[in-house]
């Protein structure tokens, strides 16, 4: 659904064949987190994306991971990123839509920071991280297939990778920093 999209919770409860209780209380979470908002009448709108949200995300980003990563760098076993880097090739394109990357790449990310991070960091993480992907989904299709410009998903991880093997806590907190600019720029692409 697109931003600012308008739906009767009844008419979702009907295309996915269950009732209206369960609808409602998915979409009670999904207006906890911002993602839409509900209207008398049993309707709902899916929240608009905007720059403010977009810097919001990112700025928490920011404050997280790169010293998560930096951490995690120092903890990762070579036999784990071994396992990482074997999964590259298969969690982007053209193995797999832009969406599918998206949501392969946020598992990667957690993957990477899990030697570091807490169920508490993970958890706060993953709600920024489905945040981003609201903005990154429309920027991704606005780049297209060529990246001239932005360094791929792939070669992100590639660089992560590599700053891990080399137990360079400061390239990966600087890599980190460098893919957060790259998704608040490619996410403003999308508004």
């Amino acid at each position: 659904m697109q931003p600012g999209q308008e739906f009767s919770l009844r008419q979702i409860a009907g295309q996915l064949g269950i009732s209206f209780i369960p609808v409602r209380e998915a979409l009670r979470t999904l207006e906890a987190d911002g993602l839409l908002h509900t209207r008398r009448g049993r309707s709902a709108v899916v929240a608009p994306l905007d720059e403010d949200g977009l810097l919001g995300i990112t700025r928490l980003r920011k404050l997280i991971e790169p010293e998560l990563c930096a951490n995690a760098c120092m903890r990762m076993r070579a036999g784990e990123l071994d396992r990482l880097e074997a999964k590259i090739s298969s969690i982007n394109p053209p193995q797999c839509s832009r969406e599918e990357m998206l949501q392969a790449h946020i598992e990667f990310r957690a993957e990477l920071l899990r030697p570091a991070a807490t169920n508490w960091d993970l958890k706060i993480l993953d709600r920024l991280w489905q945040g981003a992907a609201r903005y990154l989904y429309p920027g991704y299709n606005a780049v297209g297939d060529t990246w001239d410009v932005y360094t791929s998903p792939e070669q992100q991880q590639r660089n992560l990778i590599a700053a891990f093997r080399a137990r360079d806590a400061d390239e990966a907190r600087a890599e980190t920093e460098r893919q957060l600019d790259q998704d608040e720029t490619i996410g403003k692409l999308g508004l």
